[in-house]
């Protein structure tokens, strides 16, 4: 009897300390859990805006969460603005910044990139109504040109229509806005945005007057997930989790969420 109370006993202190143990070592990997902040604009629908109870959404949100699982990460998603998302992120404010920025030389002077993670084209949108008949520099000579500020496409309307008044809007709703009022004559941007916005009431104004082909030296590879210098292994377990999410199918089904092509690109 004494002998099997003995073994129970120590059966009992056995499982205690298995127990205590995995305790331990869920606490220890809960606190070594990769732990991130990410921002994005939140005001360039369908890639990022805001729902009516303020929380980020859209395809740049759910391909960051997509990335977030891939990493194990625990991540928490916060809005900037776009003029002011080098100097924040630079500063720490937060890790990482996803809001179809596009990888450029310019940029990459100040900041990292990940590879890519989408890619698409401009577009040139304009009244139903309007005399423009294509995009060349000469068909828009003398128009007044609409562009969210601080973009590539800003840069790009700058140096392709040099006979155009271009004129700089700190967000697409607000360009998008004049135009629907008659205070532009065209307006320059990414095609899905606006694709996106054509189909809204106020977009019913418009249509696309062409695509000017890319300038690969404005637009560089991609859109890519932006991070401050020094954090290479950051950028490694991003580019890691795209790929991931590119070869098992997770990406597609969020494409195919948002559009009928694979805006990931070439």
């Amino acid at each position: 009897m004494h002998i099997m109370k003995r073994f129970a006993l120590a059966a009992s202190a056995a499982i205690v300390v298995l127990t205590m143990g995995a305790i331990a070592m869920d606490t220890a990997q809960a606190a070594d859990k990769l732990k991130l902040t990410i921002a994005s604009e939140g005001a360039y629908p369908p890639f990022n805006t805001l729902s009516p109870d303020g929380k980020l959404e859209g395809f740049d949100i759910d391909i960051a969460k997509a990335l977030c699982d891939q990493m194990k990460a625990d991540c928490t998603f916060v809005t900037q603005d776009w003029d002011g998302a080098i100097p924040a992120l630079q500063a720490g404010k937060f890790d990482a910044f996803i809001a179809v920025m596009s990888i450029t030389p310019e940029r990459e002077k100040q900041i990292d990139f990940t590879n890519k993670y989408m890619s698409t084209p401009p577009a040139v949108v304009a009244p139903k109504d309007t005399d423009i008949k294509g995009v060349t520099k000469e068909d828009l000579a003398g128009k007044t040109i609409g562009v969210q500020g601080a973009t590539t496409f800003s840069n790009f309307s700058e140096k392709t229509y040099p006979d155009s008044s271009i004129k700089s809007y700190p967000t697409a709703e607000e360009y998008q806005l004049d135009l629907a009022n008659g205070r532009l004559d065209a307006a320059v941007d990414d095609r899905v945005v606006i694709d996106n916005w054509l189909k809204t009431a106020d977009g019913a104004c418009c249509k696309i007057v062409g695509m000017p082909k890319a300038d690969p030296a404005i637009f560089g590879p991609g859109m890519g997930i932006a991070i401050k210098k020094g954090r290479p292994e950051l950028v490694k377990k991003f580019n890691d989790a795209i790929a991931a999410i590119r070869a098992n199918g997770t990406y597609k089904k969020i494409n195919d969420k948002y559009f009928d092509f694979d805006v990931y690109g070439d």
